[in-house]
């Protein structure tokens, strides 16, 4: 990173509330936070802390009521619904619980989709996905498909098709929510492998305090607002 280079993202003063009929009902209070290029941050918080709202701000999903959210220095907050699609696909990988894989295609297939959307020639998206996929661990079963890899597996593919455009940023929800322990603990291996061979920036969402541990940073969320923020292993399990 060079030195003056802006955080790949900060919020400042966030505020968000959801409207049902005619009650509003804040979720997030003021919340100011910087996710600087190598972070590896887990958020956490008790259901209803605000910690899915703020992570569908940071993914440009969803639109704050005030404050301002900067992607790479830029003020993103006010951008159009199309706009914020745009630096989706083009500045932030997104990997979820569920794998979101398509089963008629390969694996390779399927890591490749992002970047032929993106424009790429048929062969040079499939070259860079057996790239990516190399960087998982999973390299030699580029020609299987989803049904026939393990659960682990099949999130590690999601892990590689989320690095497809070469987004500076992995927003990673729950991802091992659904793994079993062994399981988990090898797709945290890749993540913590990614950040710290390549830089790649990570913000982890999870409840689980020994996912939170492998972390190099812990942010809490407590009533819509940031309650604690330092090292996990002041604060996981707490």
């Amino acid at each position: 990173m060079s030195l003056g280079a802006a955080p790949v993202l900060e919020l400042r003063g966030i505020t968000k509330s959801y409207l049902s009929g005619d009650v509003r009902t804040p979720v997030l209070h003021g919340i100011d936070l910087t996710v600087q290029r190598g972070d590896y941050l887990a958020l956490m918080g008790s259901s209803g802390s605000g910690k899915s709202t703020l992570m569908n701000l940071m993914g440009l999903l969803d639109r704050c009521d005030s404050g301002q959210l900067l992607l790479q220095g830029r003020d993103v907050s006010q951008l159009s619904a199309t706009e914020h699609a745009t630096l989706r696909n083009r500045e932030i990988g997104f990997v979820f619980q569920s794998f979101n894989l398509l089963k008629r295609m390969s694996v390779l297939e399927n890591v490749a989709l992002p970047l032929i959307y993106g424009g790429r020639s048929r062969s040079e998206a499939k070259a860079r996905a057996q790239t990516l996929l190399e960087a998982v661990g999973l390299g030699a079963l580029a020609k299987r498909m989803p049904n026939q890899l393990s659960g682990g597996q099949q999130q590690r593919v999601a892990i590689a098709r989320s690095l497809a455009n070469e987004a500076p940023l992995l927003l990673a929800d729950e991802p091992t929510g659904n793994l079993d322990t062994q399981t988990t603990v090898e797709v945290l291996a890749v993540l913590e492998k990614l950040n710290r061979e390549q830089g790649l920036t990570i913000v982890l969402v999870t409840h689980e305090p020994d996912v939170a541990l492998h972390a190099k940073r812990l942010v809490r969320l407590k009533d819509g607002r940031v309650a604690f923020d330092g090292l996990p292993s002041e604060q996981a399990h707490a």
